[in-house]
């Protein structure tokens, strides 16, 4: 029977289809600056940054944080990658009848830790409890406004000095040939973390998901200036974050095995289940497009954040190839396509 299936909601390929094909082709068209169709990590109407996302991870506690912290942290994200800076947060709660109050405040506890962390605040929202059996414990939808960050405008003015752009937003559209990729730090973390603590494989010890708010380390970098295009690659992880750019700019990129940075722990773990750690959804780094006359800076600029600290430059956008391809630690060369969806389904 055609139905929906896990891997329509895990961030890869099939959630592409399920969107442009079901979604965009029916509900597209608003005429906003930044609009459904664009299929990028906000919108943007009228100047203002909107954002909204669902979160159904399991488990709801897991190392390095929660669903409540995942629920803000996401939403941020989302908001300050595309160049806004985040305001106020709607907040949508579905409970399971008899979930602990004990664990409701714990998640509410959290969620205000990391509003005031990020410098936002949840202004509205909405309550709904269901029957036994009716969801998995609790899930929350987190909406989200903000608006045009400060240093949005010198930072593509800085663009613009080196080459034409016509977006006046960070859109996945935007890169080039020439421009340089930056990750801000190790890949794979957040879903290892979680299938480690689901599965009780046994080496979670060592393994914390990456969860925070990013929003203060991207206006660092806006500052610094020439950002073409940012993204934080959830669901997908880094190879699915990497298509979308390579699809939707029109231009091949290359990225080099050796320059990205995985932890060992997250590489023998991923060995050991038979999953790629490109593949590994994050909720705490960044994919960054940038100039490459100002590389250098902004990959300085990262590394002198605690959430930057392990950043590296990892490869560029280039016409030499199409899709996305990995020179290998060997010197081979490897296409890398975008899952089908993420290997570690529920973690966020």
């Amino acid at each position: 029977m055609d139905a929906i299936r896990m891997e329509h909601g895990a961030g890869g390929a099939a959630m592409q289809r399920l969107i442009k094909e079901r979604i965009v082709r029916r509900l597209g068209g608003s005429g906003a600056e930044v609009p459904l169709e664009a299929m990028d990590d906000s919108a943007v109407v009228n100047g203002i940054v909107l954002k909204s996302d669902s979160y159904t991870v399991k488990p709801i506690f897991f190392p390095g944080g929660d669903i409540g912290r995942l629920s803000v942290s996401g939403t941020v994200n989302d908001i300050a990658v595309m160049g806004g800076k985040p305001l106020a947060l709607a907040s949508g709660f579905i409970i399971e009848e008899g979930f602990p109050l004990s664990d409701f405040d714990r998640i509410v506890e959290s969620m205000a830790e990391t509003c005031s962390e990020a410098g936002v605040f949840v202004v509205t929202g909405d309550t709904k409890v269901v029957e036994r059996g009716g969801i998995d414990g609790i899930a929350i939808n987190m909406s989200g406004m903000g608006i045009r960050s400060p240093a949005l405008d010198s930072n593509l003015a800085e663009v613009r000095r080196r080459r034409a752009l016509s977006s006046e937003w960070l859109l996945d559209s935007n890169l080039e040939d020439g421009d340089v990729i930056l990750v801000s730090g190790t890949v794979g973390d957040h879903g290892i973390a979680i299938i480690s603590c689901r599965e009780g494989y046994g080496f979670e010890s060592g393994i914390s998901s990456d969860v925070a708010p990013l929003n203060g380390l991207i206006a660092s970098l806006l500052e610094v200036g020439g950002i073409v295009s940012m993204k934080d690659p959830t669901r997908g992880g880094l190879s699915n974050a990497l298509n979308e750019w390579s699809q939707k700019s029109g231009v091949g990129i290359m990225i080099h095995g050796d320059k990205i940075p995985i932890r060992e722990e997250v590489r023998a773990a991923c060995e050991m289940l038979g999953i790629d750690p490109l593949d590994v959804g994050n909720e705490g780094k960044l994919v960054i497009g940038v100039v490459a006359e100002k590389a250098e800076e902004v990959l300085e600029e990262l590394r002198r954040h605690e959430l930057g600290k392990d950043a590296e430059m990892i490869g560029q956008a280039t016409k030499r190839y199409e899709g996305v391809v990995m020179r290998t630690e060997v010197g081979g060369l490897r296409a890398l396509p975008p899952p089908i969806g993420d290997p570690i389904p529920r973690i966020c």
